[in-house]
């Protein structure tokens, strides 16, 4: 009738059915003491009785327990367990009226085990069929067959009352499992996606990371070993100090893939103020770069420093990549309230900002800044240079505590 739970559900169902286990003994014990105990009929055609009634132990034990445990799935062993129930019970219940008793046990196996009007028909006959058979059977005076008449109708109208409310809560059971199983299959599924996301997420972290240091310090090296080619024979004293510098750049470069694997800081902003990073970054990238920090500078949280550096560097990059060595950059830290601007202004070639710019420093800069709460504007026409704008936000109390 409904799909198996899963094995925390099974687990309470197996422990809940122990209590209808009980239940059942405890019914049958007391029926087999009223049907050996009463003083009709005889001896022998009670210990018929009886002998019948213990029949239904091994019957229930071996097929039927496990059909109600799974809910009547199997609508032919259910139907062909309930009629051997019935057969069962009859005779012994034609025989001695009082095992009758035992209707409280088998009518709500009914309701467990088949559907709704099948289930009905068998409680129908489980309640009339004996006292009709014991009526035919004994010849009893009108006041008993009234009396065991009246006992047979009403415990039929409870019976069915009884059944209907077992239905219901089997159907409620089975809906509720079917959305805890629905439930646990969602959780699954966004822990799924979640971990899709997160690794997505890592991903983009370390592409943004590997091209902002690594690959930046990698495009220098190839730009100075160009320039040094150039001057080795024309200007071997700028030739030494541009491989000075590659030296420089090569260190940096293997403090900031060390840093990468640690998980740590950028390796200028170990131990360091970020004002002070961003003056090696500019001593870095050769002549021609000025620094100038306005408004009190104090500690910030590393996020929004982190995003700081990285958009210096990400703007210095690209003044080496389009504007070339040559041209004059200013690059500016200025701390407000509330506020930290970072601006980068070169006086190169230029581009059109007009035109969608499909590189991904500039995305993965504005993308840094957006993670911060914060704005990235690039600016730039051509032969008039480029100015790239971050601005950041700062806690208040950070803001009165570096102040």
């Amino acid at each position: 009738m409904t799909d198996p739970a899963g094995p925390r559900d099974s687990d309470v169902w197996d422990r809940t059915f122990r209590l209808w286990d009980s239940y059942f003994a405890v019914v049958w014990v007391a029926t087999l003491v009223f049907v050996l105990g009463t003083d009709f009929p005889g001896w022998p055609v009670r210990a018929a009785a009886g002998g019948l009634l213990v029949l239904l132990i091994p019957w229930y034990v071996g097929v039927g327990r496990p059909i109600l445990m799974s809910e009547g799935e199997d609508e032919r062993r259910s139907l062909a367990y309930v009629a051997g129930t019935i057969l069962l019970f009859l005779p012994p219940g034609i025989l001695v009226g009082e095992t009758r008793l035992i209707t409280f046990a088998l009518v709500p196996q009914c309701f467990m085990a088949l559907r709704m009007r099948p289930a009905l028909t068998a409680v129908a006959v489980i309640n009339i069929a004996p006292v009709v058979g014991w009526a035919v059977l004994w010849r009893p005076d009108s006041h008993d067959v009234f009396f065991n008449s009246v006992f047979a109708v009403v415990t039929l109208v409870f019976s069915a009352a009884f059944g209907t409310w077992i239905i219901r809560v089997i159907e409620q059971s089975a809906e509720r499992a079917a959305l805890i199983a629905e439930l646990d299959a969602s959780r699954e599924e966004v822990a799924r996606l979640s971990a899709e996301r997160g690794a997505l997420a890592e991903r983009e972290r370390m592409s943004r990371e590997i091209h902002d240091t690594l690959a930046q310090g990698f495009t220098s090296l190839l730009m100075l070993i160009q320039a040094v080619d150039a001057e080795l024979e024309r200007d071997a004293p700028q030739a030494r100090r541009h491989l000075e510098l590659m030296a420089e750049t090569a260190r940096q470069n293997l403090a900031e893939a060390r840093a990468l694997v640690a998980g740590g800081a950028p390796a200028d902003l170990d131990g360091s103020s970020l004002p002070d990073a961003v003056r090696r970054l500019a001593t870095r990238h050769g002549t021609g770069v000025s620094v100038e920090v306005t408004g009190t500078a104090g500690p910030l949280p590393p996020g929004i420093e982190v995003v700081a550096l990285r958009s210096c560097q990400e703007a210095l990059a690209n003044v080496r990549k389009h504007a070339g060595l040559e041209a004059a950059v200013n690059l500016s830290l200025r701390y407000a309230p509330g506020a930290l601007t970072v601006t980068v202004c070169d006086t190169g070639r230029g581009f059109h900002a007009g035109v969608p710019h499909q590189g991904y420093g500039l995305r993965g800069l504005r993308a840094r800044a957006a993670e911060v709460g914060g704005t990235a504007e690039v600016r730039s026409a051509p032969g008039e240079g480029t100015t790239v704008t971050v601005r950041l936000p700062v806690p208040e109390g950070l803001e009165r505590t570096s102040a």
